[in-house]
C-alpha cells in the first residue's frame, strides 16, 4: 500500500466571518490563484477519467480554509507578514471593482495596516502558517 503523503508547506485561507457564502466563494477562489500562479509546483498533474477524458490540474495538497473577525484579520496579516510569509489579500473594496487592474489600484491606494481585509491566502512552510492562523476557527 502507498504511504501517506506528508506535506512541508502549507496552504490556509482566512476568510472574514461577516461575508455572505458567496463573497465567501468568490473570496476564496481569488485568493487562492496567487498562490497558483507564483508556486506551479503546488499543482498536480492534470486529471483524466476512465473515459479518458481530461481535466485540469488542481493543487496537490489540501487548501484549510478558517474565518475570524475583523480584528483577527488584521492580527493574522501582521503576523504574516512578520514572518515573511507570502500571502494574497482580498480588501472589501474588490467587491465594487471589476477587473485585475481596478483590484490593484483599491489595494495600492490604501495602506497596509488600513486595508480592510475580508480574506487572506497564506502559503509557506507548514508551521509558520499554523503560526499565522492560530487562534482562527476552522470555516463551517
Amino acid at each position: 500500500m502507498d504511504e501517506p503523503i506528508k506535506f512541508d508547506t502549507k496552504i490556509a485561507v482566512l476568510l472574514r466571518d461577516d461575508l455572505a457564502v458567496w463573497q465567501r466563494l468568490n473570496v476564496t477562489a481569488f485568493l487562492v490563484s496567487g498562490i497558483a500562479g507564483m508556486h506551479p509546483e503546488v499543482v498536480g498533474e492534470p486529471y483524466e477519467d476512465a473515459d479518458g477524458t481530461r481535466y485540469l490540474p488542481m493543487f496537490r495538497q489540501p487548501v484549510m480554509v478558517f474565518e475570524g473577525s475583523k480584528e483577527f484579520m488584521a492580527t493574522a496579516h501582521e503576523r504574516a507578514l512578520r514572518r515573511e510569509v507570502e500571502h494574497s489579500v482580498f480588501t472589501q473594496e474588490l467587491f465594487a471593482t471589476g477587473n485585475d487592474r481596478d483590484n490593484r489600484a483599491a489595494v495600492k491606494a490604501v495602506q497596509t495596516a488600513a486595508l480592510d481585509l475580508v480574506g487572506i491566502a497564506f502559503y509557506g512552510p507548514k508551521n509558520a502558517i499554523d503560526k499565522v492562523v492560530k487562534g482562527a476557527a476552522k470555516h463551517h
